[in-house]
């Protein structure tokens, strides 16, 4: 049976066109023709059909186990038979007995239609998510596409859509049909509609990417990102290490009037962030990074690794503790220690009115009238 030079040549063209390898097309045509092939003759048999890319020719072959004695003819052939096809056949090879089945070119041809279009989906599928896997934990501009309840579906292109979870929305930010943002591809399934995607705009990466976009010095690597800690959409504290000895990396990532700066942020909701300076020295990277506040003293717990207790004046415990322990909390998640905030009262040379103002002993009055 022939499926024709035409046909193998639009094979050819349709490969070349999409990208998509013609021997799989072929291998992938050849399976769908074996099955819609027992289905136009009902039976037991094991069907092979192979095309020839070469002549365009299709083989429809039946096959049969050699067998002494024969049970079922829909699977089965004597050893006589199957000599008589091939000479050095033995008991348990497989004999192929080509076949020439009537009408079947137009199931064939009908076969091929659908199957060459389910394979531009599948592999279109395939192709895009091969190229979002590639963006995972890298920044992708979206529009949001639609807002249901619970539902944020966001359009990273023509083609692939993504979902932005509650858990990772900045709380209190408006998404709006049409409004485009930035966002941090989280991660990328295979589906069978095409490539799930989820997209965050609380990860820690996606202030890390827009730090290297707004700051040279860090996308160039002479500023360098240790670590990040946030509370999406309110506050963040960013660790930063010079490898320039003549770069400051606090004025390199404010910039000029805090332009720099004020650009990641905006991009993230007005996020606060604050830059500290990393240190070796563990007990200076706290200090750093309980900023604004300033510390009195700090001590390591000895029974407890990684814990310290952070002493501060009293008119400095707030800032320590931050709205709502923010500022400690994310101290501790930047630098990896557990801190307690205890303030201490400070060391004063007396006043006047601590001589003056003592109050009289009962002893001295009585010494007075006497």
């Amino acid at each position: 049976m022939r499926l024709g030079h035409d046909f193998i040549d639009a094979l050819d063209a349709l490969s070349e066109a999409r990208g998509l390898d013609v021997k799989v097309i072929i291998s992938t045509l050849e399976a769908a023709l074996s099955s819609a092939y027992s289905k136009y003759h009902p039976g037991e048999q094991r069907t092979e059909i192979r095309i020839d890319h070469d002549t365009g020719d299709m083989i429809v072959n039946e096959l049969r186990k050699v067998v002494e004695e024969l049970k079922n003819p829909d699977t089965e052939i004597t050893l006589k038979d199957a000599k008589a096809i091939r000479p050095t056949a033995g008991i348990g090879d497989t004999i192929r007995i080509e076949r020439n089945p009537e009408d079947f070119g137009r199931i064939a041809a009908q076969t091929a239609r659908q199957v060459i279009t389910q394979r531009l989906k599948d592999e279109a599928m395939r192709l895009e998510y091969s190229a979002f896997t590639d963006k995972i934990g890298e920044m992708a501009l979206g529009s949001i596409y639609k807002v249901d309840g619970e539902q944020v579906i966001v359009k990273l292109n023509d083609k692939a859509d993504a979902v932005l979870p509650k858990r990772e929305r900045i709380p209190g930010e408006k998404y709006i049909p049409g409004a485009t943002m930035k966002f941090y591809v989280l991660e990328v399934r295979e589906h069978s509609r095409g490539p799930g995607i989820t997209v965050s705009r609380t990860h820690p990466g996606l202030l890390k990417k827009l730090m290297e976009i707004e700051i040279p010095e860090i996308n160039q690597g002479i500023v360098e990102i240790r670590n990040i800690a946030r509370d999406a959409g309110a506050r963040a504290k960013v660790s930063l290490v010079s490898l320039d000895p003549n770069v400051d990396p606090v004025g390199a990532c404010v910039g000029n009037g805090g332009l720099r700066i004020k650009a990641v942020s905006n991009a993230l909701r007005g996020e606060k962030i604050d830059i500290v300076l990393y240190n070796q020295d563990p007990m200076i990277y706290l200090k750093n990074a309980l900023a604004p506040a300033q510390i009195a003293k700090i001590e390591p717990v000895l029974d407890n690794e990684h814990a310290v207790t952070v002493y501060v004046y009293p008119d400095q415990l707030s800032l320590a503790i931050g709205k709502a322990g923010q500022n400690v909390r994310l101290a501790a998640k930047l630098t990896g220690w557990k801190i307690d905030i205890t303030p201490i009262e400070p060391d004063r040379m007396p006043t006047l009115k601590d001589i003056f103002d003592v109050p009289l002993k009962v002893s001295d009055v009585f010494h007075e009238e006497n």
